[in-house]
């Protein structure tokens, strides 16, 4: 077998921090996040065999099947800064790519954990709904959490406050139908493995960072 590496499978509906989380993993243990969008969006601007291949699916107005992002995926896990492992971020997304990360990670001693950063689902409408964007310098502040100075005004330039599309209670609900179809099922795959840990993801940033940073470290070889 090759040199253990350290793979992270971020869990967690939308708007459960899984994004934040990844980042702050990211500079606290030396691991990549390998988020998909990252990957799609650079695959596309760069006009890669793949990002060319995903770009014909979406121009048809069709999802991009299951077989092209698991090759980007596989690319960039091959990258220099993921030689000792990888945080997770949007990837997988259903039971297919699991089967798939597992087979790209079996050199490597595998998926180490998988922590499932847990919101309920009115909490995670109000965090993603109360999201407010600058529609001209890009900021985002929260109705709650993160208000601006003056109601609808961005503190930074001045520039209007909206409500995305993505952002709008019809979307998110939307948002976590699919990802109770689609996503859901990786909770029990990990579970089976033994490799799930539960989070609690209504506590503050740092208290969920330190506990995802406890079962990582736990799960790490000795």
């Amino acid at each position: 077998m090759s040199e253990q590496r350290t793979y992270i499978v971020l869990l967690g509906v939308p708007g459960a921090g899984k994004g934040t989380q990844a980042k702050l993993l990211e500079q606290s243990l030396g691991l990549p996040q390998i988020s998909t969008g990252d990957i799609f969006r650079y695959n596309l601007k760069h006009e890669t065999e793949l990002g060319k291949l995903a770009q014909r699916y979406m121009d048809r107005g069709d999802l991009v099947p299951d077989e092209v992002t698991i090759r980007m995926v596989e690319e960039r896990l091959q990258q220099p800064d993921c030689a000792r492992g990888a945080i997770m971020d949007g990837f997988p997304r259903n039971l297919v790519q699991a089967a798939a990360l597992d087979r790209m990670t079996a050199p490597y001693g595998g998926v180490k954990v998988a922590p499932l950063i847990q919101v309920d689902d009115e909490e995670t409408i109000r965090r993603i709904t109360g999201r407010r964007t600058c529609r001209t310098c890009g900021a985002v502040y929260h109705i709650l959490y993160n208000p601006p100075k003056v109601a609808g005004v961005c503190d930074i330039d001045g520039g209007e406050l909206y409500q995305r599309e993505d952002d709008k209670e019809e979307t998110v609900r939307n948002r976590l139908y699919v990802y109770y179809k689609q996503t859901a099922p990786l909770i029990g795959y990990y579970f089976a493995k033994g490799l799930l840990r539960e989070i609690d993801g209504t506590q503050s940033i740092e208290e969920v960072q330190n506990a995802l940073i406890a079962v990582i470290r736990e799960a790490q070889p000795a």
